[in-house]
C-alpha cells in the first residue's frame, strides 16, 4: 500500500510539473525530494544510492547557467550548426510567405477553443449577397453545360460578355480601382455557386481572382500600373492570364528555365533599360484568349545594370500585353475534355522594359515571395470552393435521384449498398463545407494561411473525388452517357483538373503540406533554425538556446499530456466548455492534437533535412493535420449554425470518421517509421493502447443519409447557397420537383406497390395500371392523375439520352480547323527534329 501511494504521489508531482514547463532547478529539486523518499522508505546499498541521486544531481549541475551553456548548448549548436542543411533563398521566401493560426495552435498541442470561436462565421455584406443572389444566378441560368461542351466546344459570347459586364473578375480588385472589392467569403460563394452550374464558366470566373495580375497589381504594383491595369481588369477590357508553369517547372517552379537578361535597347525611340526574355510555358488558363501575359521567370544581370552587385537577381514577375512584338499565345490544350481556354505560350529573346516588372525595379528579384503569398490565398479560396460546391451539388442531385429510382419496388435510397456511399457524400459535404467557410473567413480577417491553404486544396479536391466517383456510382449507366440531361459529366471531367492544378496533389500532400507547416507553425523549431542560420553567431547561439530549452520543455509536457489523455480516455482533456452537446468531440481533439504535436516533434528532429526523402511519413502526417483541422471546423460550423438539433448526428458522424482515419494516419507513421526505438516512444505516448477510436456505425450512417434525403431544413443546410431550382424543364429542376412530388405522394405510391407486388394490378408496358388502381379503390382519382404525372417525370429522370449516328458527328470540327491542326502539328514534328539534331 505504501509503495503505491508513494508511486502515485511521484507520479502525479512529475506530471503537474511537466505540464507547467518548470525551470531546471524545480526538476532538480523534485527529483533529489524523490530519491530521498525512496531511500528514506525502502533504503539501499550505494549502488542503488548512486542509481537514485544521480537525476537530481546532474539536474541541479545543469541547474547553473555556466554549466548548462559549455556543456550542453553550445556543443549542439556547434555540430548541428555544422551538419544543419542551408536553406536556400526560395525555400526562405516561401516559409516567409503567408501567416499561420490555427494550424499553428494544432501544433502546439495546446489549442486555445477562444482563438477558434473567434473566427467569423458567414458573413455577407447587403451588395455582397445582392451580387450573389442577383448576377451570380443569373450567370447560373444561362450557363448551358451540354451546348458549350458538345455543340460548341466553347463559352459563349453572350457568357463572356456578362462576366466582363458584371464585374466578375473584379471581385478581388478594391472599390478604389474600379472593382467590386468583396470579401474573400463572398468570392468563395459566389465562385462556388457558379462551379455549381458549370464547373468551366467557374474555372474562367476563378482564374482572374485567383493567382492572377490583378491580385498581383493590386498587392505590389506600382500607382501608374494600378491606375491603369485594374479598372481594365475589373470592367474586362483585359482577358488576363499568369504564366508560371513550364515543361522542366512544374510543382518545383523555382527551378524554372524560363530568363531574362538585363540590357540596354531602343525601344519605341528612346533607350530603354530593360530585359531580353526567354520563356515557354504551358497549362496557362485563359491564355488562348489573354490579352495581358503576366509572367514568372528568372532574372539575371551579368553586367550589374541594375548596381545591385549580383547577377542572379531571382525570379521576377512582369506584365506583358500579349500583342507585345515577340509573344507567342493563342494555341490550346485539350484539358481532359473541358472546355475553358487553356495553352501554351512562348517568347524567345523578347525585349520588354523594366517598367513592365510588376511593382516597377523595386520588385526585381522578388518575385518568389509575392507568388507565395498570393497562392497561399488562392489555394484556401477557389479550389475549396470549386470542390465544395461540386461536392454538394451532387449531393443534391444523387440523394433525389437515388430516393426516385426504385429496383426490387423500393427506393435505392434505402439499399444498404446505396446508402453508403450516399453517407460518405454527406459527411464530405458537411465537413469540406465547414472548413471552405473558417478557411475563407481567416482570410477575411487578413490571414495568408499557407499550410491550411495547402492541406485545404489538396483534401477537398481529394473528397471532391471521392463525392462525384461515388455519384456516378450511384447512378451508374445514367451518369456514364452522356447527352443534354447528364449533370455529373461535366464534373467528372472537371475533377482531375482540380487534382493538378496549382501544384499536383501527391506533391501537396506529400512535400508541402507536413515539411512547411512543421517549420512554420511549430512554437521553437522556426526559432531553432533561423539561429542556426544566422551569419552572426554570437546572436545565433543565444536565440538558440533559449529556444531549445523552451523546445525541451514544451516536448515534455506534450509527452506528458498525451500519455495521460491517452490513458484516460481525454477525461483531463480541457474543451471550451460551452458547448454540451460537442464537448466531448473538442476534449478527444485536444488529445489528438497533444499526440499530434508529440509525433510531430519527434518526426522533424530525428529525420531533420532527410525529412523531404521521407515522403510517405509526411504525407501520412498531413493526412493527421486534415483530420485535426476539418474536426476543428465541423465542431465550429455546428456552433456557427446556431446548433441545430438535426445536425448533431451529422457531427457524430464526421467526429467519429475524422479521429478513426487521424489515429490510422499516426498508426502508419509510426509503424513505418525508420529510427525504430524512436518509432516504440511514439507509440507509447501517442497511441498506448492502439487505434480506440472507431469509425462510425452503420445504424447511425443510415440516419444521416435518411436527413439528407428529406426536403427540409438538413437536407438545405447540407447544400447551400448552391444554384438550385424547381423547373421541370431542367436537368437538375426536374430533380427537385419530382423529389417533391414523390414525398407528398409516399402513401399513395406505397399503395400501389403492395398492389404489385400482391397481383392486385398488373404494372407492364400497354397497361393503365393506374386506372386499375382506381377501379379497384387502391387510390383516389385525383392521387392516380398526381401519380401518372410522377411517373412520367421519374421516367424522364432516369431516363439516359440518345442520339441519331449523324449526331454524334463532331460538327464543329470544320476542314479549317483540321488543316490548322494538322499544320501546327506537322510544325511541332519539325521543331521536334530541329532540337534533337541540335
Amino acid at each position: 500500500m505504501t509503495a503505491i501511494l508513494l508511486f502515485g504521489i511521484v507520479v502525479t508531482a512529475f506530471c503537474v510539473l511537466a505540464l507547467n514547463k518548470v525551470p531546471i532547478w524545480v526538476w532538480a529539486a523534485f527529483a533529489l525530494s524523490a530519491a530521498f523518499a525512496i531511500l528514506t522508505v525502502y533504503g539501499g546499498g550505494a549502488f542503488v544510492q548512486f542509481l537514485l541521486l544521480a537525476p537530481g544531481l546532474i539536474l541541479a549541475a545543469l541547474s547553473v547557467p555556466f554549466v548548462r551553456r559549455n556543456f550542453i548548448a553550445k556543443p549542439l549548436f556547434d555540430g548541428l550548426r555544422r551538419t544543419f542543411p542551408a536553406i536556400s533563398d526560395t525555400e526562405r521566401e516561401a516559409l516567409a510567405a503567408g501567416t499561420v493560426g490555427w494550424d499553428a495552435q494544432l501544433f502546439s498541442g495546446t489549442p486555445d477553443w477562444a482563438q477558434l470561436k473567434a473566427v467569423p462565421p458567414i458573413q455577407l455584406s447587403s451588395d455582397e449577397r445582392a451580387f450573389l443572389d442577383g448576377p451570380t444566378e443569373e450567370l447560373c441560368a444561362m450557363s448551358d453545360d451540354w451546348d458549350m461542351r458538345h455543340n460548341r466546344r466553347d463559352v459563349p459570347p453572350e457568357v463572356w460578355d456578362f462576366i466582363k459586364d458584371n464585374g466578375f473578375w473584379g471581385m478581388l480588385i478594391s472599390k478604389e480601382h474600379g472593382g467590386l472589392g468583396f470579401s474573400a467569403q463572398a468570392q468563395s460563394l459566389i465562385l462556388g455557386k457558379v462551379a455549381s452550374r458549370s464547373p468551366d464558366i467557374a474555372i474562367i470566373c476563378m482564374v482572374p481572382n485567383s493567382l492572377g495580375p490583378g491580385e498581383l497589381v493590386e498587392k505590389y504594383g506600382t500607382s501608374e500600373q494600378q491606375d491603369y491595369y485594374l479598372p481594365r481588369l475589373a470592367k474586362g477590357l483585359e482577358v488576363p492570364c499568369f504564366a508560371l508553369t513550364s515543361p522542366n517547372a512544374g510543382s518545383d517552379a523555382a527551378s524554372m528555365r524560363d530568363v531574362g537578361i538585363v540590357c540596354e535597347e531602343t525601344y519605341k525611340g528612346k533607350k530603354t533599360l530593360g530585359m531580353r526574355v526567354t520563356w515557354n510555358k504551358r497549362y496557362i488558363t485563359l491564355a488562348p484568349k489573354a490579352t495581358l501575359l503576366g509572367l514568372a521567370f528568372n532574372l539575371l544581370d551579368p553586367d550589374n545594370l541594375l548596381e545591385l552587385d549580383k547577377e542572379d537577381i531571382g525570379i521576377t514577375l512582369a506584365l506583358i500585353p500579349a500583342s507585345h512584338e515577340g509573344v507567342v499565345i493563342g494555341n490550346r490544350h485539350l484539358p481532359g475534355g473541358n472546355l475553358f481556354p487553356n495553352g501554351p505560350t512562348s517568347g524567345d529573346d523578347v525585349f520588354i522594359p523594366l517598367d513592365f516588372i510588376i511593382g516597377g525595379r523595386d520588385m526585381v528579384g522578388r518575385g518568389w515571395g509575392m507568388l507565395m503569398e498570393c497562392l497561399a490565398v488562392g489555394r484556401a479560396i477557389s479550389l475549396p470552393a470549386t470542390s465544395t460546391s461540386a461536392i454538394k451539388s451532387v449531393l443534391r442531385t444523387t440523394s433525389a435521384y437515388a430516393r426516385l429510382r426504385r429496383q426490387f419496388s423500393i427506393p435505392i435510397s434505402i439499399m444498404e449498398g446505396v446508402e453508403e456511399p450516399l453517407t460518405r457524400i454527406v459527411e464530405n459535404a458537411y465537413t469540406v463545407e465547414a472548413a471552405r467557410a473558417m478557411t475563407a473567413a481567416m482570410v477575411g480577417a487578413g490571414q495568408k494561411p499557407s499550410v491550411i491553404s495547402a492541406l485545404l486544396k489538396y483534401s477537398s479536391t481529394e473528397r471532391m473525388r471521392q463525392s462525384i466517383t461515388d455519384a456516378m456510382d450511384i447512378h451508374g449507366g445514367r451518369a456514364i452517357c452522356d447527352g443534354p440531361s447528364n449533370y455529373l459529366q461535366a464534373a467528372y471531367q472537371a475533377v482531375p483538373v482540380s487534382i493538378t492544378v496549382e501544384g499536383a496533389n501527391i506533391l501537396t500532400r506529400t512535400l508541402i503540406t507536413f515539411a512547411q507547416g512543421a517549420l512554420r507553425c511549430h512554437p521553437y523549431l522556426f526559432k531553432e533554425t533561423e539561429a542556426l542560420q544566422d551569419k552572426n553567431t554570437d546572436r545565433g547561439f543565444d536565440d538558440f538556446e533559449e529556444a531549445f530549452y523552451g523546445h525541451i520543455g514544451w516536448s515534455l509536457a506534450n509527452a506528458t499530456a498525451s500519455m495521460l489523455h491517452n490513458f484516460s480516455g481525454s477525461r483531463f482533456a480541457k474543451g471550451p466548455g460551452h458547448v454540451p452537446e460537442t464537448e466531448q468531440w473538442y476534449r478527444q481533439l485536444s488529445r489528438a492534437s497533444r499526440s499530434f504535436a508529440f509525433v510531430a516533434d519527434l518526426t522533424v528532429g530525428i529525420l531533420a533535412g532527410g525529412l523531404k526523402t521521407k515522403q510517405k511519413i509526411t504525407g501520412r502526417m498531413a493526412d493527421a493535420l486534415c483530420e485535426l483541422y476539418f474536426l476543428s471546423a465541423i465542431l465550429k460550423r455546428f456552433e456557427d449554425d446556431g446548433k441545430p438539433a438535426s445536425d448533431i448526428l451529422i457531427v457524430e458522424l464526421c467526429a467519429r470518421n475524422s479521429l478513426h482515419r487521424f489515429e490510422t494516419a499516426l498508426q502508419g507513421v509510426i509503424d513505418n517509421f525508420p529510427v525504430r526505438p524512436a518509432a516504440y516512444i511514439m507509440k507509447l505516448v501517442a497511441l498506448p493502447l492502439g487505434i480506440r477510436s472507431k469509425p462510425a456505425s452503420d445504424r447511425l450512417g443510415k440516419k444521416v443519409v435518411a436527413l439528407a434525403i428529406q426536403p427540409g431544413d438538413v437536407r438545405d443546410r447540407l447544400t447551400s447557397e448552391i444554384y438550385i431550382n424547381e423547373n421541370p424543364e431542367d436537368i437538375t429542376g426536374i430533380l427537385e420537383y419530382t423529389l417533391k412530388l414523390a414525398i407528398s405522394l409516399e402513401r399513395a405510391e406505397k399503395a400501389i406497390e403492395k398492389a404489385v407486388r400482391s397481383g392486385k394490378i398488373h404494372r407492364h408496358y400497354g397497361s393503365d395500371w393506374f386506372q386499375e388502381a382506381i377501379d379497384k379503390k387502391i387510390v383516389t382519382a385525383h392521387e392516380a392523375d398526381d401519380l401518372r404525372e410522377l411517373d412520367e417525370l421519374i421516367n424522364k429522370v432516369i431516363a439516359v439520352d440518345q442520339f441519331t449516328p449523324d449526331e454524334v458527328i463532331p460538327h464543329y470540327k470544320t476542314d479549317k480547323t483540321k488543316s490548322t491542326s494538322d499544320k501546327s502539328g506537322q510544325a511541332t514534328k519539325e521543331k521536334q527534329k530541329n532540337v534533337a539534331a541540335e
